[in-house]
């Protein structure tokens, strides 16, 4: 198991102190809730309808080859959309201040073909903790062929990571609605956490949902869809494409862009930074002003906000990111902030090439 890793502590007047109060001030003063409101409403309503109405044009209308193939395209936008505006939310408990209803719309996340259960505990626990540190957390943990931080092994291929990254980063949900899942859950051991126990009903979730999802997407389309089974398995595959791209981009141009950090722990498992100035330097907002990235995203692109706020629905991300940057300048803290969508890509892009040249370095912080 990987040692233990603690944050320095922070000082009675901090950052992050100070930054509570504020955010706290914001939602009394408007006299709204840190929940959802009428846009998350809409928000929810909107991707589940698209969704299912999309999955039932599929199966139940005689169409044509080209029009499955978009519908099975269209379906892969949305899972993908429903993963990052709903099921995260709600797995966070940020959705409502009923934890019945979090725990519903959670389940939104396994029909789509995860594990709200695991995904709990990879992204809340050990993501959210860990972030960017190498051997805990496990979103940046080296795959093969893409080097993801400077404390990664080099190898000669990854030179060349900057040209063939995406296309891996289409194939992330097919590998994670097959393989991931079944491996996470049976792990010893998931970055620092143990993973030694889980309930029984979450091994029945588990297999029951696994099932489901192959039945209503693989299935189901295989005995109901006029067209040939190569076909139907090519728009499972695009619907996939689809969904892993979307998912995986966000999250890189959160975490792996120039701006954010890649500490280290010293030989005692300290991080001279407290958690909440970890968060601020290991992660990034991108596109803030993007009224249409900002409903797609699922508040993912104010990440900053996200990470010190996870219970926080992310509905309100953009204004209390007025008051996050504020805040983070008044202490002198380095705030990560790409102002638009394609910015971002290309950072992302140059930090790809430097991580594939050896030339990115990060030291213990």
């Amino acid at each position: 198991m990987a040692n233990k890793i603690r944050f320095a502590k922070a000082r009675e007047l901090d950052f992050y102190s100070t930054l509570n109060k504020r955010v706290d001030q914001y939602f009394i003063t408007n006299k709204i809730s840190k929940n959802a409101n009428w846009v998350m409403v809409i928000k929810t309503l909107f991707y589940l309808g698209i969704f299912t109405a999309a999955y039932l044009l599929l199966i139940l209308n005689d169409n044509s080859i080209s029009v499955q193939f978009a519908l099975w395209i269209i379906i892969g936008f949305f899972t993908a959309f429903i993963g990052l505006n709903i099921s995260h939310d709600a797995i966070h408990g940020s959705l409502s201040r009923h934890k019945g209803v979090n725990k519903i719309l959670s389940y939104t996340f396994n029909i789509i073909g995860a594990n709200a259960y695991l995904w709990g505990i990879m992204h809340n626990i050990v993501h959210h903790t860990y972030t960017n540190i190498e051997g805990h957390d496990e979103d940046i943990e080296s795959v093969p062929l893409l080097r993801l931080s400077p404390h990664q092994k080099l190898m000669k291929v990854h030179r060349y990571q900057y040209l063939y990254a995406f296309l891996f980063y289409g194939f992330g949900s097919l590998l994670w609605v097959f393989i991931k899942d079944y491996v996470k859950f049976f792990k010893k051991n998931i970055g620092n956490y143990e993973n030694k126990k889980h309930p029984r009903i979450e091994y029945f979730n588990l297999f029951f949902f696994k099932a489901l999802y192959y039945t209503l997407f693989l299935i189901i389309p295989m005995i109901v869809i006029k067209a040939l089974w190569w076909q139907i398995l090519l728009g499972f595959f695009a619907l996939h494409f689809c969904e892993g791209i979307t998912m995986a981009v966000i999250f890189m141009l959160a975490h792996v862009v120039e701006e954010t950090d890649f500490p280290l722990p010293n030989e005692k498992g300290n991080i001279n930074n407290s958690w909440a100035v970890h968060q601020l330097y290991t992660t990034a907002d991108f596109g803030r002003e993007n009224n249409i990235l900002n409903f797609l995203c699922g508040g993912l692109n104010f990440q900053i906000e996200h990470h010190l706020y996870p219970r926080i629905c992310h509905v309100h991300y953009k204004p209390l990111s007025a008051i996050v940057k504020k805040t983070a300048e008044e202490f002198n803290l380095r705030y990560n902030a790409n102002p638009s969508f394609a910015g971002a890509i290309r950072s992302h892009i140059r930090v790809l090439k430097k991580l594939g040249k050896g030339e990115l370095v990060a030291l213990a912080v």
